[in-house]
């Protein structure tokens, strides 16, 4: 799953970056929306947060298709913000979820499909 050339420490920062952006969300969940975007997400509700990563998602593909690389990884960083957004909504962060990617590391993903019956 990781990018090859990519070293344990790349590894680290990114995670480190992914709690960082957590705890600065957590902090958002009580500032007021009239001076944060994210603080107006949750105040929203999900359906808001949904709607956004649908939104997100839809960019990711369409900046996936014009082969326009930097737009992709904003469009793609746009959507693990979002995702990001909905979790600590849901009283979540990034550590469950960069738990079960380290719990499929080396799995393959034809191993991982067939355990979950897809």
């Amino acid at each position: 799953m990781a990018a090859s050339g990519s070293s344990p420490r790349r590894r680290k920062v990114n995670a480190d970056i992914l709690h960082e952006l957590c705890r600065t969300l957590e902090r958002r969940k009580q500032a007021d929306p009239a001076e944060s975007y994210t603080a107006g997400l949750f105040r929203s509700g999900p359906d808001s947060i949904l709607r956004k990563i649908g939104e997100e998602a839809t960019e990711t593909i369409i900046a996936a298709k014009s082969g326009d690389e930097q737009a992709l990884v904003h469009e793609i960083a746009d959507l693990w913000f979002h995702t990001l957004v909905l979790l600590k909504f849901r009283g979540l962060d990034a550590e469950p979820v960069l738990s079960e990617l380290a719990r499929r590391f080396g799995l393959s993903g034809l191993a991982e499909k067939a355990r979950r019956g897809d």
